[in-house]
């Protein structure tokens, strides 16, 4: 669900042998470039790990150290200016680099005086075109280490590529010789930072579902789906097919991380104030209102009316990683509009399942489906931030709503919804109570004799500062969403997307594969556009000149991607097969047109003198 914007993994410049300062053989086939700073201890710890490295390697590796002063440090910006100065004049780079890893991270006056004394360096103002030079490197080293998405020292390039493992001797020379553990986990993590990645494996897996659906061995693969598990609790037990099991349990987590979500949109992300919130809220609605009216229109009373809410939702993986591949086509303001759409997309479609696709209910469960909410929401009350309680009350809560007849999954909203939220933390105040704890445990060599880290209760310090460093929904959020992307999704696709494709769907079922294309196809994209201009129109709302009017309309067309949400709906509203198997076909139909149209209208880059709709002058309605 989440695509948040992830810094750059590669090199931003070059090696150069004419700019930078490389140390062992040039045409070495291993190349380590740092970032570092004088007076960071990391990096003087990290300066003996590369010494061991140079002995290991020898001619293989060609060491390069580039300058990313600590900011606000003006020693170390001029200790690296004194490194740089020390290469300009007498070619003494290393030497002198050496020299103040030894001495520092901490300087005291005079040091600088003396490392220049005795590598003989000349007088800074006999060489005032030498200080200048050294300084100039020093900055452009420092904006090398921005672009490269260097945040911190030391930071680590091997062959370009940005190295975020341990920098101990062994884990080092195991990324550097390229074992096949780290291509692996080098492999597997540009993949899932590929903001597209969660739409591809959405896709693949119900390619394969298809395939096999259709394939001689499509019978048995229908069937793993039908097997059924039981889970018991003494007397008491409950027994579902696997694909329920995944619809209604593991499904969960996906709709936990819509809930967290939601919340982080509307407590501090963009639906926060009513300005940014009113446009995309307006959109959203109005892109469900009129995909459910066109559907209802072409059904004719019966069973197939319920299927109303297949065509209301927006599979944020497509929809947002079609944006993604689409570039500078389009601006990032119209990525926000839609993802922000999505979201109160999916809150409503969650709001619509709870309704309208539950079963007989049953209120003795209901009731303590509410008295355990209760005590979920007095957890948050009184402080209680540990993920245990809540994970344990959390589960109670999933049996209780699915024996009340509620869709189970919205357990994971309530959940959502009562996770504590934190104002942001004091991060300066924490990164010094930090510091102050790791340099107090090693402020003397003689007491790291016989020491083998860190004691006890200065890890346990550290562990309370990093659990406030973040809030526990967001550090919720980051932990399951990419298990929800990447497990839960592409999972739900495999059992739910596999359908027999045959031309008889098309005529026992016209009406209503017509009602779901129409009303996803058509309907998405005219509820959005009519519900946005309205609310501009009225002043409600304030659409951004990053944007044009066309680039919104191509925008609310691939809207119509539903997918996921309308897969889910639809396996809840047609108890029929036939119906449910016509249903998917459509859903995919309606999706592969929404998602090519959407391309096509938002292929042509914006030129700078597009005119906007007549009325953009009501974006000034609103008061400041």
């Amino acid at each position: 669900m989440s695509h948040a914007a992830t810094r750059p993994t590669r090199l931003d410049r070059p090696v150069d042998a004419l700019r930078d300062h490389i140390l062992g053989n040039a045409n070495a086939d291993i190349t380590l470039v740092e970032f570092g700073s004088y007076d960071c201890p990391y990096c003087h710890a990290a300066h003996e790990v590369i010494g061991e490295l140079r002995d290991k390697f020898g001619d293989r590796l060609r060491y390069v150290f580039r300058h990313r002063p600590i900011t606000g440090s003006e020693k170390a910006k001029k200790a690296a200016e004194l490194a740089e100065y020390a290469g300009e004049t007498t070619g003494r780079f290393w030497e002198v680099h050496d020299a103040l890893m030894k001495r520092g991270p901490v300087f005291k006056d005079g040091d600088f005086e003396e490392i220049a004394h005795e590598f003989e360096l000349p007088p800074a103002d006999a060489r005032a075109d030498a200080r200048v030079n050294a300084a100039n490197k020093v900055k452009e080293d420092r904006d090398s280490a921005k672009r490269s998405g260097a945040q911190f020292t030391p930071t680590f390039y091997i062959n370009n590529r940005r190295y975020e493992g341990p920098w101990d001797r062994s884990a080092l020379s195991e990324a550097m010789l390229g074992s096949l553990g780290h291509r692996l986990h080098s492999a597997t993590v540009d993949f899932l930072r590929w903001a597209p990645a969660a739409g591809f494996m959405l896709f693949l897996m119900s390619l394969i579902a298809i395939l096999l659906e259709n394939s001689p061995a499509g019978e048995g693969f229908a069937a793993i789906w039908e097997t059924p598990f039981a889970m018991a609790f003494g007397q008491r037990g409950m027994t579902m097919p696997l694909r329920d099991w995944i619809n209604h349990g593991l499904l969960t987590f996906f709709f936990l991380v819509v809930g967290l979500e939601i919340k982080r949109e509307f407590t501090v992300g963009r639906l926060s104030t009513r300005r940014a919130a009113a446009l995309p809220v307006a959109a959203a609605l109005g892109g469900m209102i009129a995909p459910a009216l066109i559907y209802l229109a072409l059904i004719p009373a019966g069973p197939l009316v319920p299927g109303w809410g297949v065509p209301i939702g927006t599979d944020t993986a497509f929809a947002v990683a079609i944006l993604i591949m689409l570039g500078d086509r389009i601006p990032i303001e119209l990525r926000v509009f839609l993802t922000a759409a999505v979201v109160v997309d999916d809150l409503v479609s969650i709001a619509v399942i709870a309704l309208f696709y539950m079963g007989e209910l049953h209120f003795g469960f209901l009731a303590a489906s509410v008295f355990v909410t209760a005590a979920i929401a007095v957890l948050n009350r009184i402080g209680v931030y540990r993920p245990l309680p809540y994970a344990v009350l959390g589960l109670v809560l999933w049996f209780f709503l699915h024996d009340a007849g509620i869709h189970a999954t919205l357990a994971g909203v309530v959940l959502a919804m009562l996770t504590p939220t934190r104002p942001p933390a004091d991060l300066l105040a924490l990164i010094a109570q930090a510091e102050t704890i790791v340099h107090a445990e090693m402020k003397t060599t003689e007491e790291a004799v016989m020491r083998h880290g860190p004691s006890q209760p200065a890890l346990e310090a550290l562990d309370a500062i990093h659990d406030r460093i973040e809030s526990p929904a967001d550090k919720l959020l980051r932990t399951i969403e990419p298990w929800s992307s990447f497990f839960v999704l592409p999972i739900f696709a495999l059992a739910n997307a596999g359908v027999v494709l045959s031309l008889d769907a098309f005529e026992s079922h016209t009406q209503l594969m017509l009602a779901i294309i129409l009303g996803l196809v058509v309907g998405k994209p005219l509820g959005i556009m009519t519900a946005s201009v309205l609310a501009v129109m009225s002043g409600l709302a304030v659409k951004p000149a990053a944007y044009s009017w066309r680039q919104l309309f191509g925008a609310s067309v691939i809207g119509g991607i539903g997918f996921t949400m309308s897969l889910f709906i639809a396996s809840e509203a047609f108890a029929d097969a036939a119906d449910f198997a016509a249903a998917k076909i459509a859903i995919f139909l309606a999706s592969i047109l929404a998602g090519t149209l959407g391309v096509a209208i938002l292929w042509r880059r914006q030129e700078t003198s597009e005119a906007e709709a007549p009325d953009e002058h009501h974006t000034l309605a609103e008061p400041t």
